[in-house]
């Protein structure tokens, strides 16, 4: 069911991986031309308040594994396609049901964002810079990962249970579930008391001088991850600092000594004068790159990583399954391209296609 990022990407992803995904849309004028969550996809509009409209969502229920919505708790039941009445019709179906707040709760009916749903979780107050306010991940953590990823977790599992059972299930997939799910590491170190609730003061979170992002002489940025000791001593001898630190790496009260003798070291080269420097090292320093460098990084040229359609560069499908060799995906949909095809295959002869269309059920 169309709908905004988590549900579309999810889409995505299956069909990425080889589903036959179908989007059912309102009819609109928008060139949707390059939207990179639509590929691979099939596209029919209908008027989802006309008795027929809804009617054919059921008998693509009755040919389909899963179903996938990200509307507000209700919705689906309101227009009588709910859980109850797919299932009604399809008992094997799989009802994945995308949401920030949740099916239930006192703010499962409030609107929300990325930065809302992930607010409440203690993730974002950890991020940013201290005595700055917390600065949000893109909308990569609340509505990616603890949304999307968490919901085709969910989708693929009651598939796999379903071979055993026989039966669908609903999947009742919530960003504010599914970012704490993500957390155990975190919450494993505040429970021992190896993180505190102060931001840029602990391991991960830019505090550690070892782990974090530096300034270089051309403006640029260097991404720095020299958690292990083994690494670190290879990050002091490619800076030229004192080997002596190696003794006091986890001394937070020498964190500030430490991080200012890095900033002055990454201040004397430019980015990809320090890339080359560890490029062949196991020190964990990376060049910061933005979208355009990163597409033409060698690494990622040599494994495809990218690739370019309808003009726009976008992610190749991941993850890979070598013995497969499936192709890129194919470009987005117009909506409604593919309704023809899609109502044949639901059974619905050409006379009955054209009075849909003439009805308007069929946008």
């Amino acid at each position: 069911m169309a709908g905004l990022g988590p549900c579309p990407f999810a889409g995505q992803m299956l069909a990425d991986l080889g589903a036959r995904v179908i989007l059912v849309e309102r009819n609109t004028r928008r060139d949707f031309t390059g939207v990179v969550n639509r590929r691979g996809k099939l596209s029919i509009c209908l008027d989802l308040k006309s008795a027929s409209g809804r009617e054919i969502v059921l008998r693509l229920a009755e040919k389909s594994d899963v179903l996938i919505e990200g509307y507000r708790p209700g919705v689906m039941e309101r227009l009588g396609l709910g859980p109850q009445e797919l299932r009604s019709k399809n008992p094997r179906i799989v009802y994945g049901r995308m949401t920030g707040w949740g099916q239930e709760g006192p703010l499962s009916h409030s609107a929300g964002h990325d930065i809302t749903y992930l607010a409440i979780t203690g993730a974002l107050h950890a991020m940013g810079e201290q005595g700055r306010p917390p600065v949000p991940p893109l909308n990569l953590v609340a509505d990616y990962g603890g949304g999307s990823m968490m919901l085709l977790t969910g989708v693929l599992a009651a598939l796999i249970e379903r071979a055993s059972s026989g039966a669908g299930q609903v999947v009742d997939a919530a960003m504010v579930d599914g970012v704490p799910a993500m957390m155990g590491l975190i919450h494993s170190m505040i429970g021992s008391g190896l993180w505190t609730s102060r931001r840029g003061d602990n391991l991960l979170d830019g505090g550690a001088p070892f782990y974090r992002c530096y300034d270089t002489a051309d403006g640029k940025f260097v991404g720095v991850g020299a958690l292990e000791p083994q690494f670190f001593a290879l990050l002091l001898e490619g800076t030229g600092l004192d080997p002596a630190w190696r003794h006091a790496q986890m001394d937070k009260q020498r964190w500030p000594e430490l991080a200012g003798e890095l900033e002055a070291a990454f201040l004397t080269r430019t980015r990809d004068q320090w890339a080359a420097v560890f490029e062949s090292t196991d020190a964990c320093v990376a060049p910061v790159l933005d979208f355009s460098e990163a597409a033409t990084h060698s690494h990622n040229v040599a494994r495809g990583t990218f690739f370019e359609r309808d003009g726009v560069v976008q992610a190749a499908p991941a993850p890979r399954f070598p013995a497969s060799n499936r192709e890129l995906p194919q470009s987005s949909p117009a909506p409604g391209a593919n309704y023809r095809d899609i109502l044949a295959d639901c059974g619905y002869s050409e006379a009955e296609i054209a009075a849909l269309r003439a009805e308007g059920a069929v946008l």
